[in-house]
């Protein structure tokens, strides 16, 4: 296959991804805004499909670490057919636990991919298995924690503020709020996720010949330069994909977790979004889909342990433990097939 073709279709299939991202994660900025009516379905999906578009100009750390944390690209040889089979490897672990409304992790499936592309191509001493553990598997592990113990003490604190309030309008003021946080999921989600298929295109684009523009080298890369195109192109397809939407998983995240009401709904984004804004300001890739469900956990549990269905938690917890290591047989198993094929 011709060089300069199979990178557009490299590109295209991590634009493929990127919208899979984007689907399967619009629940974790809307659920819980669609479920207590502060927004209808409708807007809640156009509001998150812009907010994640604006998000996604805000840095480049996250990119940058995505490009060159699993397989540095000055060290190694980073081709095409590694890059595709680990977006295959992604995009099909992705599809299967959506089709089961899984909220499962679409950066683990991502890393899990390159891992598992990693090895099949170049081998185990490829993978920098320092920078994954420090900076993605700890982040990754952490931040849903920490955002079930912000979210926890956030609505302590609402509960004591307005103790002696009326109920009424409490929940039609948390309703409102919920716009802004719901908005504010959305840009950190931006922020953080579309950056990991940026972070992708920029391999694909130091393993192939130049495309759009001048060819772009590893030094490049390194040095966290990346060019537009590829920003607004990551930003426009996770954009396309929110607006689709992911009806399963906000069902799941909205309702079967936890019923939740404003005041909760509220202070579970707000929190959320904080944790993954500060992940990003520090280059850290989390799962926004474990943030929020660590952030629902935490404001349901603060008024009654009971009253989250925990085995409903359980089953999302399997599916982020195997997520990575699934995401890496999957990429394997394609990296073997389609070097066959391509060379």
């Amino acid at each position: 296959m011709h060089s300069t073709l199979f990178v557009v279709i490299v590109v295209l299939v991590a634009l493929s991804f990127d919208f899979t991202n984007g689907f399967h994660d619009t629940a974790n900025a809307i659920a819980t805004s669609v479920s207590t009516h502060a927004l209808s379905p409708r807007m809640a999906v156009v509001l998150s499909a812009v907010m994640n578009f604006l998000g996604a100009f805000v840095t480049l750390k996250v990119a940058t670490t995505i490009s060159r944390g699993v397989i540095d690209p000055t060290k190694h040889d980073v081709t095409l057919v590694l890059v595709m089979a680990a977006l295959i490897g992604a995009i099909g672990w992705n599809l299967l636990t959506w089709s089961y409304g899984l909220p499962s992790s679409s950066s683990h499936a991502l890393i899990g991919g390159l891992v598992g592309a990693g090895i099949a191509s170049l081998g185990l001493d490829a993978i920098s298995w320092g920078g994954v553990v420090e900076k993605m598997l700890i982040p990754l592990v952490l931040s849903p924690i920490i955002g079930f113990v912000l979210a926890y003490i956030g609505m302590l604190i609402i509960f004591w503020v307005f103790r002696r309030a009326r109920p009424r309008p409490v929940h039609r003021g948390f309703r409102l709020a919920q716009v802004l946080s719901a908005a504010f999921v959305s840009f950190s989600h931006g922020t953080n996720d579309a950056q990991k298929t940026m972070g992708v295109i920029a391999l694909a684009l130091v393993g192939g010949p130049a495309v759009f523009g001048r060819k772009l080298t590893a030094a490049d890369v390194a040095a966290g330069h990346i060019p537009l195109w590829v920003v607004a192109a990551a930003a426009a397809a996770m954009a396309f994909g929110t607006y689709f939407g992911g009806w399963r998983i906000i069902r799941t995240l909205g309702t079967r977790l936890y019923k939740m009401d404003p005041a909760q709904g509220f202070d579970a984004q707000t929190m959320a979004a904080l944790v993954i804004q500060t992940a990003s300001h520090f280059g850290f890739p989390v799962s926004t889909t474990h943030v929020v469900t660590g952030a629902v956990l935490g404001a349901g549990s603060s008024q009654s342990i009971s009253a989250v269905r925990w085995g409903v938690g359980i089953n999302i917890f399997l599916a982020w433990i195997i997520t990575l290591p699934m995401a890496a047989i999957f990429a394997a198993v394609v990296y073997v097939i389609l070097h066959l094929f391509v060379r």
